[in-house]
């Protein structure tokens, strides 16, 4: 084991791409939430032709690997899109594309998919009684998904965001096969000098680790704060 590696080279290595992977991460997310929520109130409200059309992507995302969809979006579309460049004789160059802009509609959708089934689960969740309290007192429909649904929705959701989060982050470490410099890609590069691969993959996990578990303590925190949009118990 060459800990001098670990101690000199892998450490700082792994905190250099720690900000490449938070970004991906968040930016994804952020992304993906208001689309998972569009899709799956078009799906809870069991809008015609949407409603299965969502469900068909979400099948497709959900059931294959990521790195399929990986290997299709960043090996596939630059061939594809210079085809047509060709073809319509267009001035763009198809192979220049930033690779974060692969990264992130790969990432996006994948997430995406698991947050309708979440969203949706979650607003199922709510009891139909919440509406049509909403309704005696004189709310609207847009007051009451405002004020009483969708935070009580949230609450519900919060959980499995939160897992989704955890593993929208364990997932960008396959972001260096789209030759973006995130932890795993800068040690990977760090290791091949000397074939340090065990002890750059150790700092990896560590480092994995250590980030994660400082996310689900926040996450923690927040559903805690979310508790207070609970619906009261009936007497």
């Amino acid at each position: 084991m060459n800990w001098e590696f670990i101690y000199r080279v892998g450490i700082i290595e792994a905190i250099k791409g720690v900000p490449v992977s938070l970004y991906v991460t968040f930016v994804s997310l952020l992304i993906a939430l208001p689309l998972g929520f569009l899709c799956a109130i078009t799906r809870f409200r069991r809008v015609p032709v949407l409603s299965e059309l969502i469900s068909v992507a979400v099948s497709f995302l959900r059931g294959t690997p990521l790195v399929v969809q990986i290997f299709i979006v960043y090996a596939g579309f630059p061939s594809i899109l210079n085809y047509m460049v060709q073809t319509f004789n267009w001035n763009f160059d198809a192979f220049s594309i930033n690779p974060y802009v692969y990264a992130f509609f790969v990432f996006s959708l994948n997430v995406t998919a698991t947050l309708t089934e979440v969203f949706r689960s979650a607003l199922s969740a709510v009891g139909k009684d919440q509406a049509e309290a909403a309704r005696s007192v004189g709310l609207n429909a847009f007051q009451a998904n405002c004020h009483i649904i969708i935070p009580q929705a949230l609450v519900s959701a919060i959980p499995n965001i939160c897992n989704e989060f955890l593993n929208l982050f364990k997932s960008t470490s396959l972001v260096y096969m789209m030759t973006i410099q995130d932890i795993t890609g800068k040690l990977r590069i760090a290791a091949s000098a000397g074939y340090n691969y065990t002890e750059a993959y150790i700092v990896i996990f560590i480092v994995y680790f250590l980030l994660g578990f400082g996310m689900e303590k926040l996450f923690q925190r927040i559903e805690n704060n979310m508790k207070r949009y609970k619906a009261l118990p009936q007497t």
